[in-house]
């Protein structure tokens, strides 16, 4: 059985790798239904691990592999990553302007609802946005087999779409669980947080067919995720977490959900 896999097209072995990625975000997001009343304290404290989650996986997911694969590459690690990073907390910021203008021509009695709608937009698109270079680095591992790149093994690449999945299941929480905060149902917050992973499948094919070039652009991509990530857990999810008159437990929350994607990063690789 794994013999005949192993002759499937590399693209196509890439997308079914990424569709189990895919299918331990939707795991993750399924959290929410586990989650019998939205209790502000429970959501607080989901709030702030989901900031550590965000804030580990900036690192180890993304800023770290993309010095890596600059050194490898042969560019210049520190400026790709500054430039990828600032890159991606500008886009946000500017996103956040563009929004808040927009929201401050409605009426006075919607700009919680919007406020509120803006942080949940900010998130989705940031853990998406991540999720693009996640799938093309799993695209790119795969494709690299047919061009029989140094280092390029079957085994290898599939050891990173393992650990890559593993690493979606908090990330799948991290979405869902502000949403169902925000007053989302069970069924819409889940919908959401697996559909932050549908991308990985779509740029895992687009990472195999365009392996030489993809890979290049690659170290950017990844710094330029991390930094909107940053952003996002700066301006939204730590500061409204610490509304929460128990801000001392929500802030040890924080650590743990960095704690929990600090060891699942490293652990897997």
């Amino acid at each position: 059985m794994l013999d005949s896999f192993f002759c499937l097209a590399f693209p196509l072995q890439a997308l079914i790798a990424t569709l189990f990625t895919w299918s331990i975000t939707a795991l993750g997001a399924c959290v929410v239904f586990l989650l019998k009343s939205p209790n502000r304290n429970v959501m607080d404290a989901m709030l702030g691990m989901a900031g550590g989650v965000m804030i580990a996986a900036s690192f180890w997911s993304l800023l770290a592999p993309s010095i890596e694969m600059s050194e490898t590459l042969g560019m210049n690690a520190w400026m790709m990553a500054l430039a990828g990073f600032i890159s991606g907390g500008i886009l946000l910021f500017v996103g956040d302007r563009v929004f808040t203008h927009m929201s401050e021509r409605g009426s006075l009695g919607q700009q919680s609802e919007n406020h509120g709608l803006k942080r949940c937009a900010m998130l989705i698109f940031s853990i998406t946005l991540h999720n693009i270079p996640e799938g093309m680095a799993i695209g790119v591992a795969f494709g690299s087999l047919a061009y029989g790149l140094e280092g390029s093994t079957p085994g290898g690449a599939w050891l990173l779409a393992l650990g890559i999945g593993l690493q979606n299941l908090p990330e799948g929480m991290a979405v869902s669980v502000p949403l169902r905060r925000e007053g989302f149902s069970r069924g819409k917050s889940f919908f959401y947080g697996q559909l932050s992973g549908v991308v990985e499948p779509i740029a895992a094919v687009l990472g195999a067919l365009l392996v030489l070039k993809v890979r290049t652009c690659l170290p950017f991509l990844l710094a330029f995720a991390a930094g909107a990530m940053i952003y996002v857990v700066v301006e939204e999810l730590i500061p409204e977490s610490q509304t929460n008159e128990n801000k001392d437990w929500m802030a040890l929350f924080t650590l743990v959900g960095f704690s929990i994607m600090m060891v699942m990063d490293v652990a897997l690789g």
